[in-house]
């Protein structure tokens, strides 16, 4: 895994072992930051089940101005802080670790591009969508990766789903905002 182009270009990151992660592939990541290519210069970043925090850091590579990394496990958010030391974009990353709905409950800022990522077929995707939903500034984007087979709604309050990107088995949910 490494950042693909920007001020981090071609800094390695470092992932967890195990069968309990599943970094996105290159190929998707190259993919969604094609699509957001004009949306993140100087954008407020928030990377939800962040695991190893490569959307988050190769946004923040990719000129977005903070990042709020958040993740439950303890063991990934030591990666993430290794990441950012790595790539030296940690001065404008916040990492956090709680689980997704204790985040938002107690968190009032807002983001303008949401990375949403979680374990697949667990419900938490579907979980996550309406309490994320109210953190996205008029205009923003929520991506939401997941598999195949994982039917996510038309709407998610006042976001709606404006395209589904297919790579395989990897879907790439696009949701916006009205822009005011």
């Amino acid at each position: 895994m490494r950042v693909i182009t920007g001020l981090a270009k071609g800094k390695r990151l470092v992932t967890r072992e195990g069968t309990d992660v599943r970094p996105t592939t290159e190929r998707v990541k190259e993919a969604l930051f094609s699509i957001l290519q004009f949306d993140l210069e100087g954008r407020r970043i928030l990377d939800l089940f962040a695991g190893s925090g490569q959307l988050g850091i190769e946004a923040l590579s990719r000129g977005a101005a903070s990042a709020v990394f958040v993740d439950s496990s303890s063991q990934s958010i030591k990666v993430i802080q290794q990441n950012l030391l790595n790539t030296g974009l940690g001065q404008n990353a916040q990492v956090v670790c709680s689980d997704f709905a204790s985040y938002l409950a107690g968190n009032t800022g807002t983001f303008d591009i949401v990375f949403l990522d979680p374990p697949y077929r667990k419900g938490l995707l579907e979980q996550a969508l309406p309490l994320v939903a109210p953190r996205l500034n008029a205009g923003g984007s929520l991506v939401c990766e997941h598999p195949k087979g994982t039917e996510l709604p038309p709407e998610a309050g006042p976001l709606t789903r404006v395209r589904t990107y297919s790579y395989g088995q990897v879907l790439i949910s696009l949701y916006r905002g009205e822009a005011l």
